[in-house]
């Protein structure tokens, strides 16, 4: 789904990125600059190579790359000012990229894929990625990239709770702690979850499983909790800036990253407006997941030259602050001052938990199936 667009609230630091992304050529290219016959070293390891930007397309095709979200307008406008390559706002889900992917899997449209983590490891499995380690790929966690380099993590999110502070005053609402203070009808008549084919709706639907004991085999509790609601009118949205604004919806599911970008990046709202929590279960258990989100080379692409330059500058420290800017938590974050205005990190030690993004992608299809069968849900398709 997709969130605020427009300058950052820590636009201060987003206006040094083109000044410092020149520093970053040298580290690139042999020569620094742009423009036709100008020669880059990118790769990590036994992937370094020499490219020439001659083989550049004027529009590189990456899916999942696009405005409004994880704060790739500016990636995509630093990268452009940089090397002269804009690229295609691939408005899109996670799950929607690999299904495009399987259908024009002869004759690929993208030169790479970005998105869920477990999405990019089933497009691995389907045989769809080939492999390449970015330049830095060596500082991202063992257990959040694939050995080969088929599939690297750039940053992740964490399942949290946004809701209208003013909405919850009127209605004299506390605010909500663990999920099951989101059933209170004055709470579940205007709360929304994102659709269960997206990475992050995905993730909600077993953050709320989680927080009442199931796991990925048993989505019981999932499928309970939403019968709960249901009758008090909560459903699935795709998009939630605009209800959030106009007060059709006073809460929603997301990620912290959402709720934060609404609440400090956006002129609709007064900051005390806005609040972000992060919710265990009704005794205490774990129920945010954490998931990360990356990208991999697709197979037979096109313009597999420029894609690799592109995915090593998302992962350069210039790239990784501007997912900090819009409050997305980049996968060298321990190298970068992290925002203030995030949770606090004891908040995420009590209620965050990850799962085995292998094992995720073997039953995810299956996961996804059985949410839209079984759930009363409005929306979930």
């Amino acid at each position: 789904m997709s969130g605020p667009t427009g300058t950052t609230r820590r636009a201060v630091l987003t206006g040094g990125v083109t000044a410092g992304s020149l520093a970053l050529a040298g580290c690139l290219s042999s020569f620094g600059g742009g423009g036709n016959g100008e020669t880059y070293t990118v790769g990590y390891g036994d992937d370094e190579t020499e490219i020439s930007s001659a083989a550049f397309p004027e529009e590189l095709q990456i899916y999942c790359v696009q405005t409004g979200w994880s704060n790739w307008g500016a990636v995509m406008d630093a990268f452009e000012d940089e090397y002269g390559v804009s690229l295609y706002d691939a408005q899109g889900s996670s799950g929607e990229a690999l299904d495009d992917m399987r259908a024009n899997a002869r004759n690929p449209t993208h030169s790479a894929y970005n998105g869920g983590y477990s999405f990019g490891l089933e497009a691995m499995a389907d045989d769809l990625t080939a492999a390449y380690k970015p330049a830095n790929w060596n500082v991202v966690p063992d257990d959040l990239k694939t050995d080969d380099g088929h599939v690297t993590a750039t940053r992740q999110m964490t399942t949290a709770v946004t809701y209208r502070t003013d909405v919850y005053e009127e209605r004299g609402l506390e605010p909500p702690e663990t999920w099951e203070d989101l059933k209170h009808p004055d709470i579940a008549k205007d709360l929304a979850f994102t659709p269960p084919h997206t990475a992050n709706g995905q993730a909600s639907a077993l953050s709320v499983n989680r927080a009442y004991g199931g796991d990925l085999d048993d989505l019981d509790p999932v499928i309970e909790y939403h019968e709960a609601i249901a009758e008090h009118g909560a459903d699935f949205r795709r998009n939630v800036e605009g209800p959030m604004t106009s007060g059709e919806i006073s809460t929603v599911v997301e990620y912290d990253y959402t709720g934060l970008n609404l609440k400090y990046n956006t002129d609709e709202f007064d900051e005390n407006q806005i609040d972000v929590t992060i919710l265990t279960g009704p005794n205490g258990e774990p129920g945010a997941m954490n998931v990360p989100y990356g990208y991999a080379l697709l197979r037979n692409a096109p313009n597999p030259e420029a894609a690799k330059l592109f995915m090593d500058y998302v992962l350069t420290l210039e790239c990784q602050e501007l997912f900090f800017d819009a409050y997305v938590r980049p996968i060298r974050a321990d190298e970068l001052d992290q925002p203030d205005e995030f949770p606090s990190q004891s908040t995420y030690e009590a209620a965050e938990f990850t799962v085995d993004q292998e094992e995720l992608v073997s039953k995810q299809d299956d996961i996804q199936e059985e949410l839209v069968d079984r759930t009363p849900l409005q929306g979930a398709q």
